[in-house]
């Protein structure tokens, strides 16, 4: 099979390199039998290896665990660990895959994902047309259009054919969530659900800014019941989605069909919740399908951008509804936990991220995990571009730029140091005695304000504010924000203390 032409480079002797229009090229069954399984495991170690190379972000540690099945009908197959693995590389991976497969062989071949259980044989309706499209989208990168394209006719449920469902991460689970101070007891929340479906929290809303865990917890909440009870009925979607599904419903008049998706399942969960406000007919909707749901005990998940009862343009039913199940909020992960959070991401992509970057970049990026990957993805790329190894250098050089703004918005020449010398002062205390251990309110008060405008006024954490403040504990740090910032809504004199505090450190 292995031969060399005169004048043609020589990459990887696959069979469909040679014969343009063949499958596999013919020989021996013998022989076939004994060297087409290692031949097609050398086809995917070079795909795994091309897009470990031109799709790095692509990439994964668990590609490593997908099985080779050969080449039938103009297609590779691949066959991933579970149905989720399956399913999230048909929608995530399979446009890598694709040029992978093609640069490799030399063809026009496109990868077909199969989960445990599909027969490699014969193809679904949906895997024939998904490479059937593959095909026609590089055909006609090569060839001119001859004819304008024809309108597409949709049936009558055609909105049932769109797939509005949310993919889930095989990597999402709880093993992959890093539990810290800003997460623990939402993420305690999220188990018990998952453990006791319709029981524990009914409903479980959770909350918090952009890019914080949200996702990741519902996602390991349908992961873990699945696991539990691999027979039941979920639906996991974006409030977008299901406003999508209702309005489709109702211009088709497939009502019927519609609330069976949503009120027969024993799970269901919403994404971003928060889009109902001012969806008046939508909240209608969904406050029935909700109580179809609760009185059957199945168990309902929201996540949300902010607590139900600051939802604007929330019926005030709804609201009630959401308050009666357990509600808790994500805040933004303390240094620590970010120095974990970034280790994971890198680990799961193969990465090895050493101790001094993982510290470098999380104390220039707080805001949240979505920046925090983004770091992640950003030196996965320099660093494959320059083949060589992640250091400190290779850091600073990828992300100067973020490390750049980070720094200018923390404040140019604010420093704790210069906090805990400014509260001293005004307030006539001894700067020994606002980091002792003294509890007397004419000290306690001073520290709590100091330790407030150090969390306001720098990008420190609430580990490294403690540790300033003479090495208390992340959660004194955070008691203490809390009451100076519930105080300073109440009392118009202390709010006037801290803004003349911050005038002298605005002066330095």
């Amino acid at each position: 099979m292995s031969r060399e032409t005169p004048g043609r480079s020589t990459i990887v002797d696959h069979p469909l390199k040679t014969h343009a229009h063949a499958a596999i090229p013919r020989c021996d069954q013998t022989e076939s039998r004994s060297r087409m399984p290692d031949h097609h495991t050398k086809v995917l170690e070079d795909v795994l290896a091309h897009i470990r190379s031109e799709h790095p972000t692509v990439a994964r540690r668990w590609f490593d665990e997908l099985e080779p099945l050969g080449f039938n009908a103009g297609a590779f197959g691949v066959r991933a660990q579970s149905e989720l693995h399956r399913d999230y590389l048909r929608r995530n991976g399979l446009d890598a895959f694709n040029d992978a497969i093609r640069s490799v062989t030399g063809q026009l071949v496109a990868v077909r994902m199969l989960g445990p259980d599909d027969q490699w044989e014969s193809a679904t309706k949906n895997e024939r047309s998904t490479q059937k499209k593959a095909e026609q989208d590089i055909a006609s990168t090569a060839q001119p259009r001859q004819s304008a394209p024809q309108p597409v006719v949709r049936s009558e449920r055609a909105w049932l054919d769109r797939d509005e469902s949310l993919p889930i991460n095989p990597e999402f689970g709880f093993d992959q969530f890093v539990v810290g101070p800003n997460n623990q007891m939402a993420h305690a929340a999220a188990v018990a659900v998952a453990d006791n479906p319709g029981h524990a929290y009914n409903p479980l809303f959770i909350h918090g800014g952009v890019g914080l865990g949200k996702t990741h917890l519902l996602q390991a909440i349908c992961l873990n019941i699945k696991k539990l009870q691999p027979d039941i009925t979920m639906h996991y979607v974006s409030c977008d989605g299901f406003m999508t599904q209702f309005m489709s419903a109702v211009q088709s008049g497939r009502m019927v069909e519609f609330r069976h998706t949503f009120r027969d399942v024993d799970l269901l969960v919403i994404d971003d919740i928060h889009f109902l406000a001012k969806r008046d007919r939508t909240q209608e909707e969904f406050f029935h399908t909700f109580n179809a749901l609760y009185q059957a005990n199945k168990q309902i998940v929201l996540s949300s951008d902010a607590p139900p009862e600051e939802i604007p343009d929330l019926e005030e039913r709804l609201v009630s509804r959401f308050l009666w199940g357990l509600v808790v909020k994500v805040e933004k992960p303390g240094f620590e936990t970010r120095v974990e959070i970034l280790k994971r991401k890198a680990d799961e992509r193969g990465l090895t991220l050493p101790d001094s970057v993982a510290t470098e970049i999380a104390h220039h990026i707080d805001s949240n995990i979505r920046e925090l990957e983004g770091a992640i993805t950003k030196l996965q790329i320099y660093s494959n571009i320059r083949k060589c190894d992640i250091d400190l250098d290779l850091t600073r050089e990828a992300l100067g730029e973020e490390f750049a703004s980070s720094v200018a918005s923390a404040g140019v020449g604010i420093s704790i140091d210069s906090i805990i010398s400014e509260v001293s002062g005004f307030y006539h205390i001894k700067r020994t005695d606002l980091l002792g251990k003294r509890r007397h309110k004419s000290i306690a008060h001073p520290r709590q304000i100091g330790m407030y405008l150090a969390r306001q006024q720098t990008k420190h954490s609430l580990e490294e504010v403690g540790a300033h403040f003479g090495g208390r504990d992340h959660t004194t740090v955070m008691h203490a924000v809390r009451t100076i910032s519930r105080k300073c809504k109440e009392d118009a004199e202390l709010l006037g203390q801290i803004r003349a505090i911050e005038a002298r450190l605005r002066a330095r």
